[in-house]
């Protein structure tokens, strides 16, 4: 077994082997459970670390300029995705039913997820829903795009089939992100989900703690928003030493 984990690490990419040693465990624990084999022989496997890919993030203005180079009909959605940190399938599934203009809050209970190319819904990532703030500067924006449709039409596009996801080399998100390139070489090369990294930015410069940030990215737990943004809250272990000389001078004069 170490072996094949080996020759296949050669080949392959480190989240790759780890997801296949995932479904050869599965299948193993079945066969082990029906009494076919005696012990699972994937346990206490040494399997290959995960690489983390460094997050790109855009400031405000970096997300104004990439929305004007794109084409008027995908600028809501691009935008969307920078200010509330939903994920592409959850952006794609919202409803005209889960946009509560009253309360400023958006309902994340569908997640669409393609399968040989067609759409298929199932719940988030989490696994649960969740009410996410309304950016105010959409609220406009929001109104016209859910204007003359259904409670159940998708609030992006026509209303009738969820946004199709654009194509990594000749769709209209890579096109944007190389003409803003054209003007700005410093812009950095981004996908959809860099967008969601952003709205975690953004939220955290303006002050969000990170219960608050867990809350609208739909993470299990406040270590895992921890875990996957340490590096932004750095300026917070600075906030808490300028804090505590603060106290200890006040304490002692």
């Amino acid at each position: 077994m170490d072996d094949w984990i080996a020759d296949l690490s050669k080949r392959r990419k480190p989240q790759t082997v780890r997801r296949a040693v995932f479904v050869l465990s599965s299948i193993l624990a079945i066969a082990q459970r029906d009494g076919i084999i005696a012990s699972l022989p994937t346990k206490d496997l040494q399997l290959p670390a995960k690489v983390k890919k460094p997050h790109r993030y855009l400031t405000h203005a970096q997300v104004a300029t990439f929305v004007e180079a794109i084409e008027s009909q995908n600028q809501l959605i691009a935008e969307h995705l920078a200010y509330t940190g939903h994920r592409w399938g959850e952006a794609v599934a919202l409803r005209v039913r889960h946009m509560n203009f009253l309360r400023k809050r958006i309902r994340v209970e569908e997640n669409a997820v393609l399968v040989s190319g067609t759409y298929e819904f199932g719940t988030p990532k989490s696994g649960h829903g969740r009410d996410t703030p309304m950016p105010p500067h959409l609220v406009t924006a929001y109104a016209r795009a859910c204007e003359g449709k259904s409670p159940d039409d998708f609030v992006f596009g026509d209303g009738k089939i969820p946004v199709p996801y654009p194509h990594a080399s000749s769709g209209w998100f890579v096109h944007a992100v190389k003409d803003v390139q054209l003007v700005d070489p410093v812009f950095p090369r981004i996908t959809p989900h860099d967008l969601r990294h952003t709205a975690a930015s953004l939220a955290i410069s303006a002050g969000a703690n990170v219960k608050a940030v867990q809350r609208m990215l739909g993470h299990a737990s406040a270590a895992m928003t921890l875990d996957v943004y340490a590096e932004l809250f750095d300026d917070d272990l600075d906030a808490v030493a300028a804090a505590m000389s603060r106290a200890r001078e006040d304490a002692t004069a």
